[in-house]
């Protein structure tokens, strides 16, 4: 995209001379060349000319025309490469998907990177930017941001969704119910890492008394056996509330059984 200044001296030129190259678009209206021309006719005020390109590639010819002019960097070719590369698979994918078959077929990284002398390290760095920062591709190309800084941009994006996929992950191993939800919408991530913590908690909480009970309960059982212990029972130093009768030491032994298979079974674990 050329500066104001050259924007300028282009629409000068038009007023002057006439629009000596049409603006060409494909059979659907889409701008394939001429970006310039165009902003330069509505500068001058006058009516653009227009041609209808009619090929069958108009993604392969607008990629032709726009990496071959001597005002692109090799970042801003690169851009183009990367995003023309993408339409064309798109458009396969769709085509597939109907049964067609898509006459322009895309052409690989290194294909690319013999024709055009783009390395394929800048092709690489474009694919980056469309793959993690696609809001920056137009800015590349029109020279407002250069190649290096969008990568720099899109390299950190990349790096905080990898950390995000990351913690979704170790969140399933965890608790693969609160990622369900962060997947569903329901939570967002640190909702459910919070709500994992407060989980995580009560169940320290949960095992810290459960413990203290078995240990105060069960050791002084053990110590109770062969000793005078229900012989000496008396009510009158009996416990407010913890009265012993037959009923209650019958679900004290049952309560006891399971507790030695759940611990037989724990051992087995």
């Amino acid at each position: 995209m050329l500066d104001d200044d050259e924007l300028q001296a282009l629409a000068d030129d038009i007023a002057t001379r006439g629009q000596l190259q049409p603006i060409i678009l494909d059979d659907q209206g889409r701008l394939l060349d001429g970006r310039n021309r165009l902003r330069a006719c509505e500068l001058a005020c006058i009516e653009p000319k227009f041609s209808t390109y009619e090929g069958d590639d108009a993604d392969g010819y607008a990629l032709s025309i726009n990496i071959r002019r001597r005002n692109l960097t090799k970042g801003q070719m690169a851009m183009i490469v990367a995003k023309a590369r993408f339409v064309t698979k798109q458009s396969e994918r769709f085509a597939a998907k109907q049964g067609d078959r898509f006459v322009a077929k895309h052409q690989s990284a290194r294909q690319v990177s013999e024709e055009t002398g783009l390395t394929l390290g800048r092709i690489g760095l474009a694919n980056t930017v469309l793959q993690h920062a696609p809001d920056l591709i137009d800015p590349v190309i029109t020279g407002a941001l250069t190649l290096d800084e969008a990568y720099k941009t899109a390299r950190e994006t990349k790096a905080q969704a990898d950390s995000v996929e990351n913690r979704l992950a170790r969140l399933r191993a965890e608790d693969a119910e609160l990622a369900d939800k962060v997947v569903e919408g329901e939570l967002s991530l640190a909702a459910a890492w919070t709500e994992r913590k407060e989980r995580a908690e009560e169940e320290v909480r949960q095992r810290r008394v459960a413990t203290q009970f078995l240990c105060e309960v069960v050791p002084p059982l053990a110590q109770a056996r062969g000793t005078d212990t229900v012989r000496l029972y008396d009510q009158e130093f009996m416990l407010t509330g913890r009265a012993i009768t037959s009923e209650v030491i019958d679900q004290a032994m049952e309560a006891l059984a399971e507790m030695a298979q759940a611990w037989r079974e724990r051992e087995a674990a």
